[in-house]
């Protein structure tokens, strides 16, 4: 690990992670939208996971507030966040994807929320599309009835006038958790590699009965696969579909898997079948071989997941949606902080 700072600091109050990886056409963009934050109490880890293009020390020269974190190779997005939380010394720690550009109070806005709810520890932004910030990348991450998640609201007019609320899942592009939480929930599934690990990750926290809070003041202009192809490369593809059986598997409780097994199998294959999608069909279907290979990994995982788990199904089926239109539609679905989840007036 290099220190770009130079000197011994005072723990900050948050450490941002960056991953970097075939990012160089965006990573300085995203540090530049770093150095301008309003709220200046926190550091930056770029780790760089060998990335063939370079690009992660050029980024973090010249930032006080930089240290450069070296994986020794490719450990994937899961990998390389765990490693960032490992070295972080913040008590919060926030990820952020190298193609994702904060806007100047993003940092603070978080930070806000937090004082607001003492009790809340993991939170999620609004991110807007970088090409065009009048459309929705995401307000949160939906679960739907057959364990199909989305970013909620994603390609949707921007309505500017987000309730704050409670969403699924944080979106590991722009969010923040209490480090020491993540931490003991096990961080990120390394197996998984890339994608779904947030979506995994957020499950776990709806199992242990702790909420995510969607801050739409806290704004992040996500371009979203920029390093690995864009969505309908055969990388996104295969990772995609692997991983979102794999979380069904692993964290889907016993009670409301008879209904969601049939659902998310139903749903697989409609959409696999739909005409844009037949050219990706061999990808797919590698994919899905590869999935149920990996079951007696997950299955081993499942148990410990389901063990640790303190929410009921009621509650997980709650916070789901069964509404198929809002999978067709990728509405969001923001509620109300649950009373029993507000922090202290």
């Amino acid at each position: 690990m290099d220190d770009l700072s130079g000197e011994d600091k005072a723990p900050p109050a948050i450490s941002v992670v960056i991953v970097a990886y075939n990012s160089a056409a965006t990573l300085s963009r995203c540090v530049e939208g770093l150095a301008h934050q309003t709220l200046r109490d926190f550091e930056l880890l770029i780790v760089d996971n060998d990335s063939p293009q370079g690009e992660a020390a050029p980024a973090a020269e010249g930032h006080a507030f930089a240290r450069l974190v070296r994986a020794g190779g490719n450990l994937g997005f899961a990998g390389g966040v765990n490693l960032g939380a490992r070295e972080a010394r913040g008590r919060w720690l926030v990820l952020l994807n190298p193609d994702a550009y904060p806007d100047v109070r993003w940092l603070e806005a978080l930070a806000e929320a937090a004082r607001r709810h003492p009790k809340v520890r993991a939170f999620t932004s609004r991110q807007v599309m970088a090409e065009d910030p009048s459309l929705l990348d995401g307000l949160g991450d939906v679960m739907s009835a057959p364990a199909i998640p989305y970013r909620g609201g994603y390609l949707s007019p921007d309505p500017g006038d987000t309730p704050e609320g409670e969403v699924f899942s944080p979106c590991g592009a722009a969010m923040m958790v209490d480090r020491r939480l993540f931490l003991d929930l096990g961080g990120l599934d390394e197996s998984f590699f890339c994608y779904c690990e947030d979506v995994d990750f957020g499950y776990r926290l709806q199992l242990a009965g702790e909420p995510t809070l969607l801050v739409p003041s806290a704004v992040v202009r996500h371009e979203g696969s920029a390093s690995s192809g864009g969505p309908k490369s055969e990388f996104a593809v295969f990772h995609g579909v692997r991983n979102r059986f794999w979380v069904l598997v692993k964290d889907t409780p016993g009670l409301l898997l008879p209904v969601v097994l049939p659902l998310h199998l139903a749903a697989f294959t409609l959409v696999s079948l739909r005409p844009q999608n037949r050219p990706l069909l061999g990808v797919t279907w590698r994919a899905f071989k590869a999935a149920l290979a990996g079951l007696p990994a997950q299955l081993k995982s499942r148990r410990a997941v389901q063990r640790a788990r303190r929410a009921r199904a009621l509650d997980i089926a709650r916070a789901m949606t069964w509404n198929p239109k809002d999978l067709s539609g990728r509405r969001p679905v923001i509620r109300p902080l649950r009373p029993s989840r507000r922090g202290a007036p």
